[in-house]
């Protein structure tokens, strides 16, 4: 869909307070306006039409978004896949059904980061049971559900209750909750226009109710994701698969220096290495998935 490279982007050099300005302009759609817009898109494919159900849910991509902090990724790049999302969600969008855009794009916005966030951490880590994967993609909502809003380890009263509800161990419960501290921000950390630092970021986000989007963790899918990637590491060479499991799959990746060091390479010899292993990697997982008809956002 043409509509997405006239679409704001945010990115580092730009910053997301200026981001999150820029997406305030859009209007938000009454019920009939939007119901009119989808139609024309629907029916004469109308780009125009398209471009202003997108721009006008930028905020509920942001949101969104934003409730996947804690992975340790760019945000900016996290936003940037929740827009694809959305896209996703204006090329499918039936008006007649019945329901809102906002209830629709939810899944396919949340699809989208969560492919994104699958892609770029190690699946490895993250454990194969049904009971992991929902820790992993649960425990931010568990946590607030107890108070637990600290940051660090977890008090034992909380650790045992959330252990108990997402039927995991303890040990499981810390060792996740280590790895996905790691860079988390706060809804409530201050921004403002002129850096006067009045404004929480919460405060430029949309208040959409529902989460009737489905829990991606409670998919089966993750498992067949989990034997794409062992699958896929075949592409690789062994000085490729070796570089890439020390430096993405390892519980602690080690650096560039000690690699350079083994191999008697430079260091930049090393991170083309990893990056070149990584993006084979991921064109693999892409064309396997595609092989079992996955749904792979564009």
């Amino acid at each position: 869909m043409s509509t997405y490279a006239n679409l704001p982007a945010p990115s580092p050099e730009q910053g997301l307070n200026r981001y999150m300005q820029e997406i305030r302009k859009f209007p938000l759609l009454e019920p009939q306006e939007e119901y009119m817009l989808a139609k024309r898109w629907v029916d004469h494919q109308d780009t125009q039409a398209a471009h202003k159900l997108v721009t006008s849910h930028l905020r509920l991509a942001a949101k969104i978004a934003m409730g996947y902090r804690g992975y340790g990724l760019p945000q900016a790049e996290v936003i940037s896949e929740a827009n694809v999302g959305l896209m996703q969600a204006v090329k499918r969008f039936d008006p007649e059904k019945g329901f809102r855009l906002t209830t629709y794009a939810m899944w396919w916005i949340r699809a989208s980061i969560q492919e994104y966030i699958l892609r770029s951490w190690s699946l490895v880590k993250l454990g194969t049971t049904s009971a992991q994967k929902k820790l992993f993609f649960n425990l931010r909502k568990a946590k607030a559900k107890v108070g637990a809003l600290e940051e660090g380890d977890l008090r034992p009263e909380n650790l045992a209750m959330i252990a108990k509800d997402l039927a995991v161990s303890e040990a499981e419960v810390t060792s996740m909750n280590r790895r996905l501290s790691g860079g988390d921000a706060s809804l409530n950390a201050m921004v403002g226009s002129d850096g006067d630092g009045t404004t929480q970021w919460q405060d430029w986000l949309e208040d959409e109710d529902s989460d009737q989007a489905g829990d991606y963790a409670e998919k089966d899918e993750f498992d067949t994701r989990h034997a794409l990637l062992v699958q896929a590491m075949s592409a690789l060479n062994e000085r490729e698969k070796d570089v890439l499991q020390k430096r993405r799959l390892a519980e602690t990746p080690i650096t560039l220096e000690e690699l350079s060091e083994s191999y008697n390479v430079s260091r930049e010899r090393i991170r083309q290495i990893e990056v070149r292993a990584f993006e084979k990697l991921q064109a693999r997982m892409r064309e396997l998935a595609i092989k079992k008809g996955m749904v792979v956002p564009a």
